[in-house]
């Protein structure tokens, strides 16, 4: 293999001028540099890439990490960050937490001298983690949480606004006796969403203590709480779910239990997975473009890393827009 030391032997400069030169430095004349890239040329020189980042002291590399890797929110939400860290010739590095405090910090660390920076969607509310872990001046953007101190740019989805346009949406198509299947007690967007649910029930339809069934996210979560909810002989007529996956496995629990979705009962979720698409009927949902989410947070981090972050481009916040679909199509006059 055809080394530095050699290109720099064959243009007839130093070891340290070729290597500025190759590495694109700009301390180096035109003349200079034009002839140590034909010599390079002519010698077939491939850098060797752990040199040249030791040198320029990165890893063109992105660390992301996220509560889990399962799933098509997380797989969407990744798609779109890998689409802009590509376009940059850059890879990405993935890790998880599975929701755990102390996984994070040991997820960090992991992270540490791998990567040029981080994406991270911390598994609690506030970021906590992020500030006690002494990472330096380590470019880090996080992703739907509040960022402790408010210091860490930030991208994130207007969770509340969303939320509030679909249980406004349930009402209007005739549904007063909705119920809630929430997200885990410390995340930061099932706090905004349950919010948000009890803030509408209370102002459109007095009723300031509605049901509201504890979930987690993730698969059988929505199935369960459903088969709680018609143990408990409570009467209701929509359900809004925390997100699609709790929202698609209400929809198969009530049709299981005889209800016609969209006439006799609207189920309503959050985040428009490519599944909320293609089930019968198709879920009504928070269309929140999680694509563009990780996108715009890979781009963020970029510009971070390369000093070129703006001050007020710290915090990005995306406003969802609605995906009505026939699982809210309206409820029908009650059966006599």
């Amino acid at each position: 293999m055809v080394t530095i030391r050699q290109v720099a032997k064959e243009a007839g400069v130093s070891v340290a001028t070729a290597s500025r030169a190759l590495n694109g430095m700009e301390n180096v004349t035109r003349s200079t540099r034009e002839k140590i890239e034909a010599a390079a040329a002519r010698l077939n020189y491939v850098p060797h890439s752990g040199a040249r980042n030791l040198t320029r002291r990165r890893t063109d590399t992105i660390g992301v990490i996220l509560p889990d890797l399962f799933g098509e929110f997380f797989s969407e939400l990744i798609r779109g960050i890998d689409r802009a860290v590509h376009a940059e010739g850059k890879t990405l590095l993935l890790g998880n937490m599975h929701g755990s405090q102390q996984e994070t910090t040991q997820a960090i660390r992991a992270m540490r001298g791998r990567v040029d920076g981080l994406v991270i969607m911390p598994p609690n509310s506030v970021a906590e983690t992020l500030h006690t872990e002494p990472l330096g001046a380590f470019p880090m953007v996080v992703l739907n949480a509040v960022p402790g101190g408010g210091e860490l740019p930030s991208v994130s989805v207007d969770s509340r606004a969303g939320a509030e346009m679909v249980v406004q949406h349930l009402i209007e198509r005739g549904a007063r006796r909705i119920v809630h299947i929430s997200g885990p007690a410390t995340n930061h967007d099932a706090i905004e969403r349950e919010t948000a649910f009890r803030n509408v029930v209370c102002r459109e339809l007095d009723n300031a203590d509605p049901i509201v069934l504890t979930g987690d996210f993730c698969e059988g979560s929505g199935e369960a709480a459903i088969s709680r909810l018609l143990e408990s002989g409570e009467r209701f007529d929509a359900v809004f779910a925390g997100n699609d996956v709790m929202a698609v496995e209400a929809m198969a629990s009530l049709r299981d239990a005889g209800y016609a979705i969209g006439s006799e009962m609207l189920v309503a979720g959050f985040d428009d997975i490519p599944l909320s698409r293609y089930v019968s009927p198709g879920l009504t949902t928070v269309h929140s473009e999680i694509p563009r989410l990780g996108e715009l947070a890979a781009h963020k981090l970029l510009a971070l890393i390369e000093g070129s972050l703006a001050s007020e481009g710290q915090a990005t916040v995306i406003r969802p827009r609605l995906a009505i679909r026939g699982s809210t199509a309206g409820l029908a006059p009650p059966r006599s």
